[in-house]
């Protein structure tokens, strides 16, 4: 969500009522599952399922934050020559802007979490002890969501205005096969061997491992991680957040070639 030009007061309602009626979703989706599955319910389900959606709250404001600004510069505000031909690199000015996406998306996952444990019951268990653990997977996840973005940007140099496309695609993918909604034992083989690729799998599984009770990630919900523990879930995070990243500046550096190749940079589609 963008706030260019709307009141400060009328922002901040607007980030607060968000999340909580995303959450309302959430719960009607859990009333629907308990009622065609397990009619007694079963709240370590409910947790693995509030938590991981909490979190995603990231997934799509970071992922449109970063790859939108080379369409928004360029379509919409037609400043992108200025910016580009400016000293500083626009490879870190994406990263810029994407930040502020992330403090917004940091307050609505906050507000997500105290509402559940508020009223819904979800019950969060973060150890002292586990706090640095926590903060690294969060900064290697949110790092990993920016390489994502910058790809996705990279292609965005020679596309037009297919952000919103992208933005309601891509995250559905994830949405999919991270699981987020389900663990990954209900997909197929091959739906698993994707999950396991994405290395925001292994960031939403060690982050319920850290934010919720034991019971909730080893009873009932079956991950299919169970069997690494939550240093070696951080290696796995560390190592794709590595090649995502390498990944990101390959297709950045080959997009934006064929963009000024082609005269696309500053191009405008204007439809």
């Amino acid at each position: 969500m963008d706030s260019n030009w709307t009141e400060p007061w009328l922002f901040v309602l607007y980030s607060i009522i968000k999340p909580v009626a995303g959450a309302f979703i959430l719960v009607l989706m859990y009333v629907v599952f308990v009622a065609i599955g397990r009619p007694q319910g079963d709240p370590d389900a409910f947790s693995y399922m509030y938590v991981g959606n909490s979190f995603f709250i990231f997934v799509a404001s970071v992922l449109f934050g970063t790859f939108q600004v080379i369409q928004s510069d360029r379509e919409w505000y037609q400043t992108i020559r200025y910016v580009y031909i400016s000293p500083i690199s626009y490879y870190v000015y994406i990263l810029g802007r994407a930040a502020s996406k992330i403090a917004v998306s940091v307050f609505a996952v906050a507000i997500t979490l105290v509402f559940g444990v508020m009223f819904l019951g979800v019950q969060l268990h973060l150890a002292l002890t586990d706090v640095p653990l926590f903060l690294v997977s969060t900064i290697l996840g949110l790092s990993v969501l920016l390489a994502i973005g910058i790809c996705l940007g990279g292609i965005s140099f020679l596309t037009a205005k297919h952000t919103h496309g992208l933005a309601e695609g891509i995250p559905g993918l994830f949405y999919v096969f991270c699981g987020v909604l389900f663990p990954l034992s209900v997909l197929p083989d091959w739906g698993q061997a994707i999950g396991r690729a994405i290395p925001l799998t292994y960031w939403f599984d060690i982050t319920r491992r850290l934010l919720t009770s034991p019971s909730t990630s080893t009873s009932t919900v079956n991950t299919t991680l169970q069997g690494f523990d939550p240093p070696t879930i951080l290696l796995f995070l560390v190592v794709s957040s590595v090649g995502f990243f390498g990944l990101s500046i390959l297709i950045y550096k080959v997009g934006e070639y064929f963009a000024r190749k082609a005269g696309k940079i500053d191009m405008t589609t204007s439809y």
